[in-house]
């Protein structure tokens, strides 16, 4: 088993780039964070001066931004604590928890709004000076927006899930805020007062379903779920420049720690390569694969010799202990990487 580690390079270290990286993405929450409290404000402030259940339900998922951007920020920060004995993979898994805890309190949100915009049906509430709270409810939303599209694009760079659940958050914030402003309208314009909870009603239904998917993506990304898009990308990788002395990769895992992926997997060599020959043929293969990648990636890969019954998919041609001919070639993909069994032995699915 040998592994690559990143962290230096011909020219020198290199991790300064990572660590901008990070520090980067902690001073965007911190920004992120110091905003969506002065929204909140403005929403809270929209709100007394309405009294609209449905601007209600906007500050109180604002509220809900604060304490989830705030753990997103702690998460940041600790997802870049360097390695240590206590954590030899990092800290990244508790981007996860921070992105678990955000979708848990938006759908808690939902159903506060909800419970506020049924008593407000029977209590026959009217909300008033809607002019205003439209004003104030679209000045947050396009804040939102661009606050949202700036997290997102963050997250794809640094891969974050952390930022991809607020950048998920706001953005649908800021859609059910152009929703909400349609909605408050149309109460200005037709006087239908009970129309206000009712779209607060509709507003809790949407946040709470994006809330239950970033719930569910932060769940996975625990439970260690396999991103099966992502996997097969690397695996096409491989595929695209795999070598004739390269027989087989099988048992192929990946998991995810904030921004780093680990990937283990066997990969079968000619029997008599000798052991530096063999280290080689490896190291080949891990620099292939973070070249070509766009993240940190660290490879565990386990050799395993070449067994007669391998000759037969092997398209090492010249090999001099060959014993059988070569009758096909199997493609490198998910279907044939993700068993645990040498290609072309009894019990392989391929």
């Amino acid at each position: 088993m040998t592994e690559v580690n990143r962290s230096t390079g011909p020219s020198g270290p290199v991790v300064n780039a990572m660590d901008d990286d990070r520090s980067g993405s902690v001073r965007i929450q911190f920004w992120v964070l110091l905003i969506g409290t002065l929204l909140m404000v403005g929403k809270v402030v929209a709100w007394r001066i309405t009294g609209s259940n449905t601007i209600l339900g906007d500050a109180l998922e604002s509220i809900v931004n604060i304490v989830a951007g705030g753990f997103a920020l702690y998460s940041l920060i600790l997802a870049a604590k360097p390695r240590d004995r206590e954590h030899p993979y990092g800290h990244g898994k508790v981007e996860f928890i921070s992105a678990g805890l955000e979708g848990g309190l938006v759908i808690m949100a939902g159903l506060l709004i909800c419970w506020r915009s049924i008593h407000a049906l029977y209590d026959a509430h009217r909300p008033t000076e809607l002019g205003i709270g439209i004003i104030i409810t679209a000045f947050t939303g396009a804040v939102n927006l661009v606050m949202g599209l700036l997290l997102k694009k963050r997250a794809r760079k640094v891969h974050s899930i952390t930022m991809e659940a607020s950048g998920t958050h706001l953005l649908s914030d800021a859609w059910s805020t152009a929703a909400m402003i349609v909605g408050l309208s149309l109460i200005a314009i037709t006087h239908l007062t009970w129309l206000d909870p009712v779209f607060a009603l509709v507003f809790a239904g949407f946040i709470m379903y994006s809330g239950a998917q970033v719930l569910r993506r932060a769940v996975a990304g625990i439970m260690d779920e396999a991103d099966l898009k992502l996997a097969s990308r690397v695996i096409a990788i491989l595929e695209e420049h795999r070598k004739p002395q390269w027989v087989d990769v099988h048992n192929f895992r990946m998991i995810q720690y904030g921004s780093i992926l680990h990937i283990d997997c066997h990969v079968t060599l000619p029997w008599y390569h000798s052991l530096e020959q063999a280290h080689d043929e490896i190291a080949a293969m891990e620099r292939l694969v973070n070249e070509s990648c766009d993240r940190d990636v660290e490879l565990f890969i386990h050799m395993d010799p070449c067994i007669p019954t391998s000759c037969s998919i092997c398209s090492l041609i010249d090999c001099t202990h060959r014993k059988a001919p070569h009758q096909r070639t199997i493609p490198w993909d998910l279907d044939s990487v993700l068993g645990n069994a040498k290609h072309g032995s009894s019990g392989s699915n391929v």
